[in-house]
């Protein structure tokens, strides 16, 4: 009898363990981020954005490529947290090749 291979098919490596391992994010810094909405999150990181270039973002149309980041977040979210590549497509409602394509188009590495 076969014994079934239980492989990972990705890296499945935690975003918040990564940047813990990094030392850019610390149990307090958890904490606190978790206490934010997202929206609040969202603000405040293009607050601290703004704030390095003296609030000077003209030219950088946030409103359209909004979209664009906050996809490419959920996918890389959705790949850190599965275990396959199929899992990762099912979790987005997407079929593999869709899959396959947004991987290619946001630069995004399984």
């Amino acid at each position: 009898m076969k014994v079934k291979d239980k492989r990972s098919t990705t890296s499945n490596t935690s975003i918040i363990n990564m940047l813990k391992d990094q030392g850019i994010l610390t149990d307090t810094n958890i904490v606190c981020i978790g206490s934010l909405t997202l929206e609040q999150l969202i603000a405040v990181k293009l607050e601290l954005s703004c704030s390095y270039i003296n609030n000077r973002l003209y030219g950088f149309d946030i409103w359209r490529n909004t979209t664009p980041i906050v996809k490419e977040a959920v996918l890389t979210f959705a790949i850190s947290t599965t275990k396959s590549r199929i899992d990762a497509a099912r979790f987005l409602g997407l079929t593999y090749l869709e899959f396959k394509k947004l991987c290619t188009k946001y630069e995004v590495t399984i």
